[in-house]
């Protein structure tokens, strides 16, 4: 099937342009990367903790979670209501120009972080600004890697977002064991020098989009057709007159016109209503809001944000060997995304990828769990046999695995699926919102596991076993609810989803194989619309200007 689908692809369609604008809107997942990255490590920096006072005696243990959590999750509030002014931005002036906008304020809010000299106030204020910024990356950049990639990559240009995730994580953690080493923990810029690089990502991102095309769909939902018609022959490298362009623009216009005439005179709210009123689409919503719930709280998120606490939770003990610790599974994460992106996706399909991930990750939560629970005083030294201390090393392997299942899984999927699965009248919107449920859940996680993690409530144990709940209840509605996307074009997903609820997930991809668009006749799969495509040839669909679209 993926090779068949490969071949229909045009060779000239995968060429430079393409990979240039896929690099451009890629790295901004490097904005999520490089926050979760070096704020885990940052909070964890001898320099940061005595200046803001993150361990001060005169705080109870409770307080002293308080205020971390509030450090690290600062991000995630800005972050909900950066995701819903993406759905306006995007919307109102195009994939283009919101992402130089988000690149601004991106900085903005490093610099005031950075300047803050232990003053509390001012870090809550420019991480909340920081997440202004980077809340909008995860829409805007995966609306545009979905609508600008062809069909048969479109998996593996869209896993380089959630890929870029984990580049930035990685480089956060490396960063950050570097300045341990090499700078003094009275020195302020052992945690400030780090968190540069966000200015160095943004400033790189803000460059290339100079040089990048605006979304051709985004175009032609907005009624220039002319321009959707330069851009999409720019960015596949082919004639307007050849049969691949005209195939897309058609799908597209179809789309349009049909969402054009089921939202006739619902006014300012009618995207808003179709989203929730069209049974289709509240399934879609169900999806993309699922899967953000499960995978948040399935737990590999938490080990990301709050690595080098983890680890000396295992036993590993010493600032430098958990920061250590930290920066490799780093690199696990990084080169298991890469997998993902590469082999995974577009090939074995999103859901089959997603169920490997999540039984990789739920067999590593079970260990962990039943480690704790077994062995709650690991960090004793005095009291670790050979037989415990081979267990603590086990654990710390597990960490390394979960990271690997939830690279393979929910990480990817939870951006894939989300780009994919939108009607284009609705995509900003409907993706807006279920990013936004994701940085509440984020912000909701990241407040609760410190918590979560004390002797007065759930234990560590309690809190693995808890992870380990959520995951298996994540791989039973993976394998009831969640349809497979892979090689369908965007505007042939509306067959599946207008089929009964209860089939979609189960049997709706193989139902609609070769259904609801013109590209999945191009691809070979439907030979009488084929024939129509023959016939389209011949016969003008004009736009203003003379463009055939």
């Amino acid at each position: 099937m993926y090779r068949k689908l490969l071949q229909s692809t045009p060779r000239e369609a995968l060429n430079w342009k393409l990979f240039y604008a896929v690099i451009c809107f890629g790295l901004m997942g490097a904005a999520r990367g490089l926050d979760e990255g070096l704020i885990s490590a940052t909070v964890a920096q001898k320099s940061f903790i005595v200046e803001f006072g993150l361990q001060s005696k005169s705080l109870s243990k409770s307080a002293q979670a308080n205020i971390l959590s509030n450090v690290t999750s600062m991000v995630q509030i800005g972050s909900v209501a950066g995701s819903l002014i993406a759905f306006l931005l995007c919307d109102r002036i195009g994939r283009l120009y919101a992402t130089r906008e988000l690149c601004v304020v991106w900085i903005i809010g490093v610099i005031v972080f950075i300047t803050a000299r232990g003053n509390i106030g001012q870090v809550y204020a420019g991480r909340f600004v920081m997440g202004l910024g980077i809340g909008q990356t995860t829409v805007v950049a995966p609306t545009y890697l979905a609508e600008t990639t062809p069909r048969s990559i479109r998996g593996l240009c869209i896993c380089m977002f959630s890929g870029s995730v984990y580049l930035g994580i990685m480089l956060g953690y490396f960063s950050s064991w570097g300045t341990s080493l090499h700078i003094s923990n009275q020195s302020p810029k052992q945690w400030f020098i780090p968190q540069t690089m966000h200015i160095i990502f943004a400033g790189i991102i803000l460059l290339m989009s100079l040089f990048a095309k605006e979304s051709p769909r985004y175009l032609l939902k907005m009624g220039q057709r002319e321009h959707a018609t330069e851009n999409m022959t720019y960015l596949r490298n082919l004639p307007a007159e050849h049969p691949y362009i005209q195939t897309e623009l058609i799908d597209i216009n179809d789309q349009l016109e049909r969402e054009r005439e089921a939202t006739l005179g619902s006014g300012l709210l009618g995207p808003l209503k179709e989203l929730f009123f069209l049974p289709s689409n509240r399934y879609r919503i169900m999806v993309g809001l699922m899967a953000q719930l499960l995978g948040q709280w399935s737990g590999a998120n938490s080990i990301t944000i709050y690595a080098p606490e983890f680890f000396a939770l295992l036993g590993t003990t010493g600032q430098s060997e958990k920061l250590f610790a930290t920066a490799i599974f780093g690199v696990v994460k990084f080169v298991s995304a890469l997998v993902c992106a590469l082999f995974l996706v577009d090939i074995i399909g999103r859901k089959r990828s997603l169920t490997y991930g999540i039984i990789l990750q739920l067999i590593s939560m079970l260990y962990i769990a039943i480690y704790l629970t077994a062995l709650p005083s690991v960090t004793d030294e005095k009291n670790k046999s050979a037989a415990t201390s081979h267990a603590s090393t086990g654990a710390v392997v597990f960490i390394y695995f979960s990271g690997v299942g939830w690279a393979l899984g929910w990480n990817s999927i939870q951006y894939l699926i989300n780009a994919e699965i939108f009607p284009l009248r609705v995509r900003s919107l409907g993706t807006s919102l279920v990013m936004c449920f994701h940085f509440i859940n984020q912000y909701a996680n990241s407040k609760a596991v410190p918590s979560m993690l004390l002797e007065t409530s759930m234990k560590p144990q309690g809190t693995f076993w808890f992870f380990s709940a959520i995951t298996f209840i994540g791989l039973l509605w993976v394998w009831f609810f969640l349809p497979e996307t892979a090689g369908k074009s965007l505007e042939a997903m509306d067959e599946m989803f207008s089929l009964p609820w209860y089939i979609i997930g189960r049997k709706g991809a193989a139902m609609t194989a070769g259904q609801g668009s013109v590209a999945e006749a191009y691809s070979g799969a439907d030979m009488e619309k084929m024939a129509n495509i023959e016939q389209a040839e011949h016969r003008e669909i004009a736009a203003p200007g003379g463009h055939v679209v």
